[in-house]
């Protein structure tokens, strides 16, 4: 049996409310709120970044482990602070891997912590590492006065691989094409999109098509499923998408963290999924389908095994995370995000 052995998460405490975002741009709060079904947003810290939210996160999820078995790291992220200098590397160097394992940073959108797990789970099952530590990290961009201003938050999760896990990965499957509705050009600070083009063809295609291959190839139905986590640009697009796919409010409004936090871009998926297995009992059976632009989705099949009781019992949970919170204003949210 392969999967995920331990797990943990990361939020920084500051947080924005939509209606200081909107009120500095001289916008209707309330719309925005209804649109985007968001309240609030994390924010990084002024010294924090991909690197440092990595670290937090593999920090807590290796409590009373080994760093050195570790055979591998591979982070994702949409906001690698270096263009040309491996996050992995720092991160493994932090937490005292030693010398003897291999990385490589990972991008694609909001989906590459995703793409990092299944990359991972081949070196696993081919016998090329006993552990890899796989997860995503972002201090999202956003230019002022666009409408991911209002979503574009901070956050990360990172997953400890190997065998004897603690939730079983049963079966993987992707959904990819050429939809440039996301993008940032080479030296650009803020990215682009395609406004509702981000909706269809791109988000609602991809999330759909991988969901439905991946329960073709498991042989399940939705209601096979305790929890159902998709991708979070904002708090309508996995309701909408999860409706449409045939699941039910009880399996996807545990996992909606954007309600709290916003948009973490490559740690949407992957910090909700921290959250379940924070939660998780024994049996429980958990499908994830995350989203990247550009476009892709990874999709996964996931069962609890009696070893998340253990691993429970040390790792400290996400939600404690989003409650450990301080707001700040929109004068300091541009300081910290590096827009002023």
């Amino acid at each position: 049996m392969y999967g995920i052995v331990r797990w943990g998460s990361y939020i920084p405490k500051y947080r924005i409310k939509v209606e200081d975002v909107a009120n500095a741009h001289g916008v209707n709060s309330n719309q925005i709120k209804t649109g985007l079904k968001i309240t609030e947003k994390s924010v990084p810290g002024i010294d924090e970044d991909t690197v440092t939210i990595a670290v937090e996160a593999a920090r807590n999820a290796l409590v009373k482990f080994d760093s050195k078995k570790i055979g591998a790291i591979y982070i994702g992220s949409e906001s690698h602070p270096y263009a040309v200098k491996p996050t992995g590397t720092i991160v493994a160097s932090a937490i005292g891997m030693g010398n003897n394992y291999t990385t490589a940073d990972f991008e694609f959108a909001c989906k590459a912590g995703t793409a990092a797990i299944q990359v991972s789970l081949g070196l696993i099952k081919s016998n090329m590492a006993k552990f890899v530590l796989a997860g995503a990290a972002d201090t999202a961009q956003s230019k002022p006065g666009d409408t991911l201003e209002y979503t574009a938050a901070a956050g990360g999760a990172v997953f400890l691989l190997g065998q004897n896990p603690a939730a079983i990965i049963n079966h993987t499957i992707s959904f990819t094409s050429d939809t440039p509705d996301f993008w940032r050009k080479s030296h650009e600070k803020f990215p682009s999109h395609g406004g509702s083009f981000t909706g269809e063809p791109a988000y609602y295609k991809h999330v759909t098509n991988a969901t439905n291959m991946l329960m073709d190839k498991a042989n399940t139905k939705p209601s096979d499923y305790t929890y159902a986590i998709f991708h979070q640009p904002n708090g309508k697009f996995p309701r909408r998408v999860a409706k449409k796919l045939g699941f039910s409010k009880e399996q996807v409004e545990p996992t909606l963290l954007v309600e709290k936090i916003s948009n973490t871009y490559s740690g949407s998926t992957l910090l909700s999924l921290a959250h379940i297995l924070d939660i998780a009992k024994t049996g429980d059976r958990i499908l994830l389908t995350s989203y990247g632009s550009g476009a892709g989705s990874d999709s996964f099949d996931i069962t609890v095994t009696d070893e998340i009781i253990a691993a429970q019992k040390i790792i400290k949970k996400t939600q404690e995370f989003i409650d450990d919170k301080k707001y700040i204003n929109y004068t300091s949210y541009l300081k910290n995000t590096g827009k002023l």
